[in-house]
Parts: structure tokens; sequence; C-alpha cells
């Protein structure tokens, strides 16, 4: 009796211990919830976070997915105040035409701004260019975006950043080639030619200028992943741009490129979960 008391005593320990290992585990799950929300934020990148031709043959910046005050695209600014940020600070520093070699200024802006939560998407402008041998070399374009985040970590080492991956070219190609009015636009704008000269062309070396220059964006999303894990406090998307499936009704009829206000109210709706402000 004496050993069979003795099991169960150290039974009974082994299930307190378990139960004590559950609650840790329990714990620190529920430790990831989101945080709460920042004072301010700031979004930096090119004509895609200034929503250009969403409303107009213009920049749209009450439409942007990062930093808009539209109620029909629910962006980050704005699921921010909804959480608790009712006196959010807002800044929008993104520059239409905007390359990786831009980043930097802008970064220093929201650094200037002590924004304490900072949005990039960059990257479009260094693959759409005129020839697919005008697109920013790999090294140059990660040396920028890594710069460019370590100027937001030196300068406001509390910032919590969040990088976009680009969107998948090749795919908005794809989206309008059949339609004659954005063969028009595309070429009289001479819109991203890298990619979308000669849009209907099924020749070999058009097929193959189109590959290089999505393959040059796969680089780009690479290295943006490899910048944002080098830095302190960023999150990168996984890719959730980079494979987004956009449709017709997400893109701009004004260019047949840029994101429409339905597209930038799936951009704010794809990316938000996986800040970490939208984490479940």
């Amino acid at each position: 009796m004496v050993r069979h008391r003795s099991i169960r005593t150290a039974l009974g320990a082994v299930v307190a211990t378990l139960a004590l290992v559950a609650a840790s585990i329990a714990g620190a799950s529920g430790a990831q919830a989101a945080a709460p929300p920042p004072p301010s934020i700031a979004a930096l990148g090119d004509s895609i976070t200034q929503a250009t031709d969403a409303c107009g043959y213009k920049d749209c910046p009450a439409y942007s997915w990062s930093t808009g005050t539209s109620s029909s695209v629910k962006s980050h600014a704005t699921r921010l105040k909804a959480a608790g940020a009712t006196t959010l600070a807002v800044y929008n520093n993104a520059v239409t035409g905007s390359k990786a070699a831009n980043l930097l200024a802008q970064a220093q802006k929201a650094v200037a701004q002590q924004a304490q939560y900072v949005t990039v998407e960059i990257g479009a402008n260094d693959a759409c260019t005129t020839t697919v041998a005008g697109m920013t070399p790999t090294a140059t374009f990660s040396a920028s975006v890594l710069a460019a985040l370590q100027t937001i970590n030196q300068g406001t080492p509390t910032a919590k950043i969040f990088v976009a991956s680009i969107p998948n070219l090749k795919q908005m190609w794809s989206l309008s080639k059949s339609k004659a009015g954005a063969r028009l636009v595309w070429a009289a704008g001479r819109v991203c030619q890298s990619m979308l000269a000669k849009p209907t062309s099924t020749a070999a070396a058009d097929n193959a200028r189109r590959d290089q220059v999505q393959a040059r964006v796969v680089e780009f999303n690479t290295a943006l992943a490899a910048a944002c894990a080098a830095v302190s406090n960023c999150t990168f998307d996984g890719n959730a741009v980079a494979n987004l499936a956009f449709t017709s009704s997400h893109i701009s009829v004004l260019d047949y490129f840029h994101p429409s206000i339905a597209g930038q109210a799936k951009l704010a709706e794809v990316t938000w979960p996986l800040t970490p402000y939208g984490a479940p």
C-alpha cells in the first residue's frame, strides 16, 4: 500500500507539472495577442501607397491601404483608430515614382516625425522600367532597403515596421492584356514597358522578357524579407501581397495597372492581420 501511495503521489506531481506547463503555454499564446495601437503611423513607398489613379489621374491618398481615411478602404490607419488610437498622427511619406534608392529620405522623414508604426511598400518601380536592362540590380535594391530600415531602427528604436511584398507584375499584364483600352493606355503612357511592351505578343523573346521582369520582382521580395529580418521590430508580409490573386475589379480602369479603390481595400484587408496590431 505504501508503494502504491508513493506511485499515486508521484503521478499527482506529474499531472500538476503538466498542468503548469499547459498554463504556461496558454499564457505565452495569449501574449501574442495584438499589440496596443501606436500614437502615430507613417507610410513609405511609391504610387501604390499614394493610391495613384484610384480616384482620377492623380494621387488619391484618402484611399491608401496604409494611411487612407476612406471608409470604403479601411486602411491600417482607420483600423488603428478603431482599435483605440483616436488621436493617431498620420503621415503618408510615399512619393509616386519612387524606387528603393528614394526610400532612405522617406525613412529619415518618418524618424523626424517620430512615427511609431511604419509601413513600407517599395520595388515596383525598380522593376517597371523602360527596358529590362534598366531594372535595378538586386544587390543595389537590397542595400537601399536595408539602409532605410536601419535608419528607422536607429532613429526610433521603439517603432514597429511592416514591410509589404511587391505585387505580381506579370499577373497585372495577364489581367488586362486582352483589353484594347489597357493596350492603348500602356503604350501612350509608356506604363511599365519592361513588362507591358507588346502586350499581346507571344514571341519567345517577349515571353522571356516578361519572365525576366517577374523573376527580378521575386528577387526583390526575397531581399525585402531578408532586410526586414536583419533589423529589429520588423514584420514582413510573407509574400501575402505577392501571392494576392487580383481580379479586374481590383485594378484602376484609368491605367489598368494601379490598384483601384477596391484593390486598395483588398491590400488593407490582406495585410492588416499580418501586422503586430492586427494579430488574432
